[in-house]
């Protein structure tokens, strides 16, 4: 059986993370799907023994032309010295390896598998010996370039790919204890505070694209060292201050040899470095850029004190959740850069809403939630976790989403520039691979998002997912549903200390005004405070039971009509569930149906096992407008209103859509 290692560490910020078994079938089902299929899968396309047939790159990267494999592992090979071949694939393909790796990790903590461990400790030893004696890694550059480390971190990447093989080290070493794998991570760190920071001859700036920063904190809760977390404090603190830094780089290192020259002429909010992160006030530029940026904000300012970080993770916060995000939680609304744009500009056919971008959020949300004890954190998470990020994978766990719209069209995907980069059918793969793998890594490591304990012992129920849960004082925790199809929740609770332990469950803000709470069989007034509602288990109890209803009527949602987009436009959820409808249900286009919040268009909700797996299924009426002939003029009168029947309307989850034909799906509809 896996075991962490226990060794003590006073910067643990996941105080009193408990040891969780999940029973929710809901959840089990992606779990168990990751374990057995995605990453054998995933193993198969990193060493390039499955033919991929890779769409044009989303993100308008550069694709190499040679096949349709990827060579991820064959580049950490040859950096080990085990074969020669040249580098292939993109500057950051080893972070793909990496965040597998992690996934790895989080699957070996439910269950061992011995042959899952052995592929892991192949992985972790070719990375040792790929390693330089410096602690520097980084295949692109060990194979292809290496008098150019460091030269142009605007488009490199190379504290990112570290970043994310110290987060693998670091969940691989909780894992199985493999020293190893943290001393790799180690060695990542000690370079990196070797080369950067306000010394001279030091570099004075930071990567293009943050992540190094939480890995960071993660390693000074895994090792106790806090100059990993003071490094990333000062690496957050340096973006921005000098707004000419990456282009003094690029010129002593030559504009005619860019090696990432897709980036380089995007603006400095891009790289969120146009200004210092304190004076930031909006979330700009790259939407995955900015997730991680914000993660490492709050995961900084938390394990070291700075409170002008953690000003700073609240402002940006804002920015995005009260302004910059959509109904489902993705983010990035335009495919240019990958970035935001500005408020309230939310285009449903053209956004971007990648995946990574959604896996970022639920980050960000999760080290906010361990900041302070807001239920507006783990309202988004659900937001993120039952409709953002679930969407960017198909139901067989080998088909993936980059790019997730809330509107698409075959025809338009087809035929219009603006819309090519919007799938109406998931790939196998990408040549930037950067999301299959980050869901991976967030879906296994699920337990860990269910629960969070405070600084005065308090337990937060934040997420519902049925579960056993049993945390460090002993103090366990029986969660059971069937949520997200019914939202009837309970935790059986067995104290054994000797003192009352405090038990807040999360109110989603969506349920706030219909919700029922009990304490052992009794109803009792929700005591909501910031989105929790407090009750007091007795100390020396078994069997204490907490059970809270939620109000899981389908309702009709409209966005702020500062949004313009969607005026006049209403969507249909279901508890956390935000619902589409798919051309295979509805005659298209989907375009002329309407719906009403009036008699007689109630809706019908049923629960059908056999269909996408098992999903709930909503049925509403609905007005469809009959469509024009194909004849007839281009414009008309007004007052020539056509025919419209009275037609039932058939809507299933978002995160399901794009399982079955191809055809046109629509999250928002015309409201009568």
């Amino acid at each position: 059986m896996c075991t962490t290692n226990p060794k003590p560490n006073p910067y643990r910020s996941e105080r009193g993370l408990p040891q969780v078994e999940i029973t929710s079938s809901f959840w089990r089902r992606y779990v168990d799907l990751v374990t057995e299929q995605v990453l054998p899968y995933q193993w198969s396309v990193l060493n390039g023994e499955r033919d991929v047939a890779l769409p044009p790159d989303p993100g308008g990267n550069p694709v190499d032309e040679y096949d349709t494999r990827n060579h991820a592992m064959r580049n950490l090979r040859v950096a080990a010295g085990d074969m020669d071949a040249p580098f292939h694939g993109m500057l950051f393909q080893d972070s793909d390896v990496y965040k597998w790796l992690e996934a790895v990790a989080y699957a070996l903590q439910r269950r061992d598998d011995p042959e899952l461990r052995r592929l892991a400790d192949e992985v972790v030893d070719v990375i040792a010996r790929a390693q330089r004696q410096d602690g520097y890694l980084d295949t692109y550059f060990q194979i292809k370039e290496p008098e150019r480390r460091f030269r142009r971190i605007q488009q490199s990447h190379e504290l990112y790919v570290m970043g994310h093989y110290i987060e693998a080290a670091v969940a691989y070493w909780q894992a199985t204890g493999s020293e190893k794998a943290l001393d790799v991570a180690r060695r990542m760190a000690d370079c990196i505070e070797a080369n950067f920071g306000d010394g001279e001859g030091m570099i004075h700036g930071a990567d293009g694209h943050p992540e190094i920063e939480l890995a960071l904190a993660r390693l000074t809760e895994a090792t106790g060292e806090a100059r990993y977390a003071e490094l990333g404090r000062w690496l957050l603190d340096v973006r921005g201050r000098d707004p000419e830094f990456y282009d003094e780089q690029n010129r002593a290192d030559g504009w005619e040899r860019d090696f990432f020259a897709v980036i380089r002429d995007f603006p400095r909010t891009y790289y969120q470095a146009a200004e210092p992160v304190a004076d930031q006030r909006d979330a700009d530029g790259h939407a995955v850029r900015v997730g991680y940026l914000c993660t490492g904000l709050a995961h900084i300012a938390r394990l070291t004190g700075d409170a002008s970080m953690a000003a700073s993770a609240r402002r940006l916060w804002d920015s995005i959740v009260r302004r910059r995000m959509y109904i489902t939680g993705q983010v990035g609304s335009t495919h240019v850069g990958e970035s935001f744009t500005y408020d309230y500009d939310l285009p449903n056919d053209t956004m971007y809403g990648e995946t990574c971008a959604s896996v970022a959020m639920s980050f960000f949300a999760r080290q906010m939630l361990l900041s302070e004890p807001r239920g507006e954190y783990g309202d988004v998470l659900e937001k993120e976790l039952f409709n953002g990020a679930l969407a960017g994978m198909s139901l067989d766990g080998t088909h993936f989403y980059y790019v997730n719209p809330l509107e698409a069209d075959p025809a338009a995907s087809a035929g219009t520039p603006d819309k090519k980069h919007v799938l109406t059918h998931r790939a196998g793969w990408f040549a930037c691979a950067c999301c299959p793998a980050n869901l991976a890594r967030l879906i296994t490591s699920i337990d860990r998002y269910i629960y969070a304990t405070c600084e005065d012992g308090t337990i937060l129920a934040d997420q519902f997912i049925a579960s056993k849960a049993v945390f460090p004082d002993g103090v366990t925790v029986d969660q059971r549903g069937d949520y997200p199809w019914d939202g009837a929740i309970s935790w059986s609770i067995a104290n054994p200390t000797d003192a009352p332990v405090r038990f807040g469950v999360r109110v989603p803000a969506w349920s706030a005004k219909g919700c029922e709470l009990r304490v052992d069989g009794r109803r009792v007034p929700a005591d909501v405070r910031d989105g929790f509602a407090y009750v007091d288990v007795p100390a020396g109890c078994e069997g204490f039971t907490v059970e809270l209803d939620l109000d899981m009527a389908v309702r009709l949602v409209r966005a702020s009509n500062r949004v313009r987009e969607d005026v006049g436009k209403v969507a249909v959820m279901r508890g956390p569930l935000v619902y589409c409808a798919e051309e295979c249900d509805n005659p298209g286009p989907l375009w002329l149906y309407s719906l009403s919040a009036a008699s007689p268009t109630e809706a019908g909700y049923r629960f059908d096992p056999d269909l996408l797996g098992g999903v709930g299924v909503v049925t509403r009426a609905a007005i469809r407008a009959a469509q024009d002939a194909e004849d007839a003029p281009l414009y008309v009168d007004a007052a020539e209103r056509g025919i419209s029947e009275l037609v039932e309307l058939k809507m299933v989850p978002y995160y399901a859509w794009a399982n079955r034909a191809d055809g046109q799906m629509t999250v928002w509809l015309n409201r009568t």
